[in-house]
């Protein structure tokens, strides 16, 4: 996606370490950070497991690899039916994603070419969600964030909120504001980084009317789905996210206009 939230530090003390990792997956920055009292030799596995989790997402998907699944698929040399059970139980979730969002997310209208499938809204949410659920028996509170899609979760009741400040899109080296989350998920879509690659479903064209989207919820691949989504339809309201039980949005127009959801929480930076 695009310019997306950061870890900040909260306020509190939590017992234990805190440990912090980054590798560079999927051409993007992902980190893991851990917190609390969790066995520095387990630590070590869940998040060389982690990033491994990443790497084999992007191996299988990558439309930038020649000899990813994806990449055959669209060229006729794997047939579907033939490919990793995980490649069609993500093409499986993107014709879910269509059916979800009324068409606003299609894996197959903003593929590469006419025909050809790009799952790449759905499948960073997807891989990043799988890749902290094995962190999630460390006894540690967690925060994965990749390329500004993140799960997070604290285990300790008393533990602080995780703080994730979201970027202006017009200038990021400014935060719009901060979230202060104790699980779930944070996914940004846009154009500021990447220009417009997310296609209008109404008019063919690409969607320009937003330069972010940022969603909340309980699952990163739904939230990275709903904030393509949210670009996709550029102005339109976000009355459709209310309804999603759990989610919620902001969107920033390309004049700086901010329009949310009533209960997206944003906090002054």
């Amino acid at each position: 996606m695009t310019s997306g939230p950061h870890a900040m530090g909260g306020p509190g003390l939590v017992s234990g370490v805190r440990q912090a990792w980054t590798r560079q997956i999927m051409g993007l920055p992902v980190s893991v950070h851990l917190r609390g009292p969790g066995d520095p030799a387990a630590r070590e596995r869940a998040v060389a497991a982690a990033f491994a989790e990443l790497e084999r997402a992007d191996a299988l998907f990558s439309t930038y690899k020649s000899e990813s699944q994806i990449s055959r698929i669209n060229s006729g040399d794997l047939a579907v039916a033939d490919s990793d059970p995980l490649v069609r139980e993500v093409l499986g979730l993107c014709e879910r994603a269509r059916e979800l969002t009324g068409g606003s997310f299609d894996a197959w209208r903003i593929g590469p070419r006419a025909g050809a499938v790009d799952p790449s809204g759905l499948v960073k949410g997807w891989a990043a969600e799988r890749a902290a659920a094995l962190l999630a028996g460390l006894g540690d509170d967690h925060y994965l964030n990749a390329g500004g899609d993140i799960a997070l979760n604290c285990v300790a009741p008393l533990a602080p909120f995780w703080r994730i400040g979201v970027e202006d899109p017009r200038d990021p080296g400014r935060l719009l504001g901060v979230l202060a989350l104790r699980s779930g998920a944070v996914a940004t879509s846009g154009i500021a980084r990447r220009g417009a690659h997310i296609t209008d479903p109404v008019t063919g064209a690409p969607a320009t009317a937003l330069l972010s989207a940022t969603v909340t919820g309980p699952s990163l691949l739904w939230a990275d789905v709903l904030a393509t989504a949210v670009i996709a339809r550029g102005g339109a309201p976000l009355d459709w996210i209310a309804g999603l039980d759990g989610y919620e949005a902001l969107a920033v127009a390309a004049d700086g206009q901010l329009t949310h959801t009533d209960g997206f929480a944003l906090q002054p930076a």
